[in-house]
């Protein structure tokens, strides 16, 4: 499928044939031309605007209308992202990096510009799950595994493996919506790891847990960077991005203020450079 030309984004360091060539990278899996999502806040009373805006994750800038108000949490994105990449999603709270995540996984459509995606990508957001709480563990296991395969060949070893590494034993066969945010974060985290995928979006993700897991959950998501295609990964911490990133977006207030290697992107972050 032919793809037009991206305009550079006066943001970006490094311009995407560079990327390309640098990275030996040359299958685009995710175009993003002058992309913006906004949400309408259907309020009309200043405490109730205030108390939805407080509660919001989706960052951004308030807008008021003649009809009321919205929030504008991505505005002016222009991005290529090369199948293989590994991308760290940077910036403070409500800075618009879950929203981005969402947007690309499909939870969110834009309400401007164009975005394509030339893969499934797969989300791990806020200990969210995309299948119905009212499932068991096992159940929800099993649904995972059909969803990606069409067929239950090779389902048990599947189980077997996501039950033993998210250590939920018999809890496994109670209803998800039972779970503390730990067990679904590992469970999910099991499911979407246990497998290949295309891209995965990841939010804070494997920092759920006692201490064990997050040493076991390190470990396996680096065997899976190294054998899946691409990660966006949002998180805080430093050492957690240099690790597993090679490149670096920097957002603020739902624009991406920096793209460029890693390292230089948490330097414009934290000195406030970019």
């Amino acid at each position: 499928m032919p793809i037009q030309e991206l305009g550079a984004s006066p943001a970006r360091e490094s311009p995407p044939a560079e990327a390309e060539l640098a990275g030996g990278l040359s299958e685009i899996a995710l175009s993003l031309q002058d992309v913006s999502l906004e949400f309408p806040v259907y309020s009309t009373e200043t405490r109730s605007l205030k108390h939805v805006l407080m509660r919001s994750v989706t960052g951004g800038n308030l807008r008021r209308r003649r009809l009321g108000a919205s929030v504008l949490a991505l505005s002016e994105i222009n991005l290529r992202v090369f199948h293989g990449e590994r991308v760290a999603l940077i910036g403070h709270n409500g800075a618009g990096k879950s929203s981005f995540l969402r947007l690309v996984s499909g939870i969110y459509e834009p309400t401007g510009g164009e975005f394509t995606a030339f893969c499934t990508v797969y989300p791990m957001i806020q200990k969210a799950f995309i299948t119905s709480p009212e499932l068991s563990g096992k159940m929800a296991i099993k649904g995972h595994y059909l969803l990606m395969n069409g067929n239950l060949r090779g389902f048990e070893e599947f189980y077997d493996d996501v039950v033993s590494f998210s250590g939920l034993g018999d809890y496994v066969r109670l209803p998800i919506k039972t779970y503390s945010d730990g067990m679904a974060a590992r469970l999910l985290f099991s499911l979407l790891t246990g497998l290949r995928h295309d891209c995965l979006a990841l939010d804070e993700g494997i920092g759920a847990g006692d201490s064990s897991f997050y040493e076991k959950a390190e470990q396996r998501l680096d065997e899976f960077v190294r054998s899946a295609g691409t990660l966006l990964l949002a998180s805080h911490s430093d050492q957690l991005l240099q690790r597993f990133c090679t490149r670096g977006l920097v957002f603020d207030q739902g624009k991406i203020v920096f793209d460029g290697p890693v390292g230089d992107a948490l330097t414009c972050y934290h000195e406030s450079h970019c």
